[in-house]
């Protein structure tokens, strides 16, 4: 029964991840303006990579396809993300610096359920409903 709990889990946190993805691909122009504006070189080049990085890591963790390493692209995306992007402390106007510092915070957040997402598949080889076992499940033996 918990393999249905932690399915469950891997979709919902999945689908915030895919569809940004999905967004990053689609919506380049736009998104590469906004990221310029934040001082992000090769603008463009940097959405459509996050882009692929996000998709790739959200569904692995979604298929349960190496699942722990789908865990750390996300954290590879979200903790630069949260300080190029979110820099809400160099922010003068204060309803800005509050969105900004609320966008930190939900990548800090997400950042650290990746990582315990990482730690829970790596130590747990056996969970069920996944299509491979870990890739780094060594790592806690």
């Amino acid at each position: 029964m918990v393999e249905w709990f932690v399915l469950g889990g891997r979709v919902l946190f999945a689908v915030l991840f895919l569809g940004s993805g999905v967004g990053h691909l689609t919506q380049t122009q736009m998104m590469a303006g906004y990221a310029q504006s934040k001082g992000v070189p090769f603008a463009r080049a940097s959405v459509l990579g996050t882009g692929v990085l996000i998709i790739v890591g959200a569904a692995m963790v979604l298929l349960g396809v190496w699942a722990d390493l789908g865990a750390l692209l996300l954290v590879a995306f979200l903790l630069p993300t949260a300080i190029v992007m979110h820099g809400f402390w160099s922010v003068s106007d204060p309803q800005g610096k509050q969105m900004e510092q609320t966008q930190f915070l939900k990548d800090l957040s997400l950042a650290g359920a990746a990582l315990m997402l990482f730690a829970f598949f790596a130590a747990t080889p056996d969970l069920g409903l996944t299509l491979t076992d870990p890739l780094m499940g060594d790592l806690f033996d």
